[in-house]
């Protein structure tokens, strides 16, 4: 993985975020680039891992998944062992490690109410690290914040990114399960390669990829490090809204281009986002003259990232291989 990237470096990687499919003659286009250029700085960055390309279900559209977003307290001194172990769950999507050190987010996709009551009443209350927890169920996520491109584009050049015509969700077929799960392995493999796994043609898997995007089946997704884009102040936003002012207020900070991941949720803050700041400051001139604004927002708790263990689905490459149970 790369320690560092120049700015031309991390302007490709931005239309890789927004557009983690565009090809090299996209990307190009974009950046005004030659082809050449972007294919001689991006091909390195996915063969050493400072890149990673994945696919993210949406709960909504998969029968029977129940999305929760667990804040676990720990032991101090546990807490990296707790987290590495989550993230090698796998139905955990996002584990990260906040604020003082002894607390842990994770938002997990479980097969049905015996896999919540699995975790909540046996796996949590037998882990002797864990002191204690509370869980929300993500009602809804806002795609908006999905384009996010960390500030590194014009609106111009955005705008170019044309993003995928939206539909309605497709049925379910046989097919889909062996597609996804290869997208989440690599989700800019060839087409062919994805009929090769699913097990039908490279036209076939091209329609039925772009249909299960479109109708926001899946979400697909570029993973790298943020603070090789500049950005070093993360943080989890628990907003209270007002409920009849819930949608638009989640719609309207979901465009916000810091702001990485909104959900509506369960219990008393009924609003989550993820935010990415470049430093403190910015992350305290959007508490102020954006959320400061927006009057029928009731009360905010800010939680920085500390550190993460595992995001869209990915274990980062600094957790231990070793597997673990929570």
């Amino acid at each position: 993985m790369r320690h560092e990237l120049d700015e031309t470096d991390r302007r490709i990687v931005a239309v890789l975020l927004a557009s983690p499919r565009a090809s090299w003659r996209e990307v190009a286009h974009c950046l005004g680039l030659s082809e050449r250029t972007v294919v001689r700085r991006v091909a390195p960055l996915f063969a050493d891992g400072t890149l990673r390309a994945t696919v993210v279900r949406n709960p909504t559209h998969i029968p029977g998944v129940i999305p929760i977003s667990l804040r676990i307290h720990c032991r101090p001194n546990k807490i990296r062992h707790v987290a590495e172990a989550l993230a090698h769950r796998s139905d955990t999507i996002w584990v990260d490690i906040l604020g003082g050190g002894d607390e842990i987010s994770a938002v997990f996709f479980l097969d049905g109410p015996e896999a919540r009551n699995t975790l909540l009443l046996r796996d949590l209350p037998a882990t002797d690290a864990v002191n204690s927890w509370t869980a929300q169920t993500l009602l809804r996520v806002f795609p908006n914040a999905f384009r996010w491109t960390a500030g590194l584009l014009t609106p111009e050049e955005s705008a170019r990114l044309a993003p995928a015509p939206l539909g309605a969700p497709p049925a379910p077929l046989a097919m889909d399960t062996a597609l996804i799960t290869a997208l989440a392995e690599d989700s800019r493999a060839t087409y062919t390669d994805l009929a090769h796994r699913a097990g039908t043609t490279a036209l076939t898997v091209r329609r039925r990829l772009d249909a299960l995007v479109g109708g926001l089946v899946v979400r697909l997704a570029t993973e790298v490090d943020l603070a090789l884009l500049g950005i070093h102040a993360e943080a989890l936003l628990w907003i209270t809204v007002q409920p009849g002012a819930l949608q638009e207020t989640a719609r309207t900070l979901s465009a916000h281009p810091q702001v990485r991941f909104t959900a509506a949720t369960t219990g008393p803050a009924n609003l989550l986002i993820t935010l990415a700041a470049t430093d403190l400051d910015a992350l305290y001139t959007f508490l102020t003259t954006t959320i400061g604004t927006l009057s029928q927002i009731v009360a905010v708790e800010i939680t920085p990232l500390l550190a993460t263990a595992k995001r869209t689905g990915l274990i980062r490459r600094a957790a231990p291989s070793k597997p673990g149970a929570c």
